[in-house]
């Protein structure tokens, strides 16, 4: 089938079976899956429109919440972490987005931009990972302790009913100075100012790169904050669904003020994309508790490294 917006020709099942295999892991640790759907897009597919970051949005919006619903059922939810990611990275997407059709519209320059990022963000984890694992093993208390009950099967579908056991997570003091929660016992606090300083950086980031910016928060939360890995892959989720709302609206109202290029996104495309994307994220939400959370960490810095690794190949090459 032919799509006219993305310039490309592909079979309607392709799109949706990608999108499931891909968002099926990624949404373990947070993300949607857009950010490896781009460079599927580019370079298998052959879409280098700056609209292929709109659809990348679209996609998003499709597909998410069944991820975000599932993690809600479990009680993995700390809403006022959502909230922070969700203010800090929408300003930061207008501004990628103008970024991106302005100053980033060959495909070439836009891949290594993109490879920096992902080198980055890669590098760091694996160093997160290595050090955790020479130290104290892998994971934090509460991570084990998560793992642990699993094992015994004393987790409950809404991860907070079953006798004796304590609700998942409990937000213990929020203001705009810090935020205090905990998860399974262990405390967590952490600044208001720089988890939103934090989300406003990382928007610029994800507006540019069509992610929505929440998907690159949580490597970023797990590495640098400390925070589980099973709690903050729903935040994550929830804030690049709704920055990615965001975005494609903006991307839209962009695209009159650029009419040599195509900016707004391939609807149909982003849709069968959103629709794999939907059955594999709530598929990968639900088993990420049997997953320990040493190889969700460890599976997201390979996927970012090995992506990197072919952007700057492509463009040097």
């Amino acid at each position: 089938m032919f799509f006219s917006t993305a310039g490309i020709e592909v079979a309607l099942w392709i799109p949706p079976l990608v999108a499931f295999v891909i968002s099926f892991f990624t949404s373990m640790g947070g993300v949607s899956g857009a950010f490896l759907l781009l460079p599927f897009q580019m370079s298998v597919l052959g879409y280098t429109h700056p609209s292929v970051s709109a659809t990348n949005q679209v996609f998003n919006i499709v597909a998410i919440p069944s991820g975000v619903y599932r993690y809600w059922r479990e009680g993995r939810m700390v809403w006022p972490l959502t909230w922070i990611v969700i203010i800090g990275t929408l300003p930061g997407v207008f501004i990628g987005a103008i970024v991106r059709v302005t100053y980033l519209p060959d495909a070439k320059d836009f891949k290594l931009f993109a490879a920096g990022v992902l080198l980055y963000i890669g590098f760091k984890m694996v160093l997160d990972v290595l050090q955790k694992a020479a130290g104290s093993g892998a994971g934090t208390t509460s991570e084990k302790r998560f793992q642990e009950m699993v094992k015994n099967g004393r987790t409950k579908t809404a991860g907070i009913s079953g006798e004796g056991l304590v609700p998942a997570t409990r937000v213990t003091h929020f203001n705009l100075r810090r935020l205090g929660f905990t998860f399974y016992a262990e405390s967590f606090d952490v600044s208001f100012w720089s988890i939103f300083l934090l989300s406003f950086i990382v928007g610029i980031v994800g507006g540019i790169y069509g992610i929505g910016g929440g998907a690159i928060i949580a490597p970023f939360f797990i590495t640098f904050c400390g925070l589980p890995v099973y709690i903050v892959a729903g935040a994550a989720l929830m804030g690049t669904f709704v920055t990615s709302v965001a975005g494609v609206v903006f991307y839209h109202a962009l695209a009159p003020f650029y009419p040599h290029f195509s900016v707004a996104p391939d609807w149909l495309l982003g849709v069968l994309f959103g629709i794999g994307g939907m059955a594999g994220m709530y598929l990968g939400a639900r088993c990420q508790k049997f997953v320990p959370a040493r190889a969700i960490k460890w599976m997201l810095a390979g996927i970012m490294l090995l992506t990197a690794t072919k952007y700057v190949l492509e463009f040097f090459g």
